[in-house]
């Protein structure tokens, strides 16, 4: 289905089913895309370790994917490069310099 397989912005549900946790996790994953996911769940300590597992942007739980200042926002794989917002994303627009000098023996 085109909204499992693209990067779909608006307001659309695609749902499939998983056999069980770790096939939901597989088939997130398997996306070419990456900005950000939501968990819906009761078991918050869960839903961290599920998160690291994910290879998204931005994980929400219980709740909806949303801009925060204070958040960095930003996605992986075909979903972006970088982060906007909070210090992460103000540190993308400058350019760092390294100056190294070797003094005289």
């Amino acid at each position: 289905m085109a909204a499992f397989d693209e990067e779909v912005f608006g307001p659309v549900a695609a749902i499939t089913v998983a056999d069980d946790l770790e096939h939901a996790i597989t088939l997130a994953n398997t996306s070419d895309y990456g900005l950000s996911c939501a968990l819906w769940t009761a078991d918050t300590a869960r839903a961290s370790e599920i998160a690291r597992r994910l290879e998204t942007g931005g994980v929400f739980v219980n709740g909806f994917s949303a801009s925060n200042p204070r958040l960095p926002v930003g996605g992986v794989k075909k979903s972006g490069y970088g982060r906007e917002l909070s210090h992460f994303g103000l540190r993308e627009f400058v350019n760092a310099q390294g100056v190294w000098i070797k003094d005289r023996p």
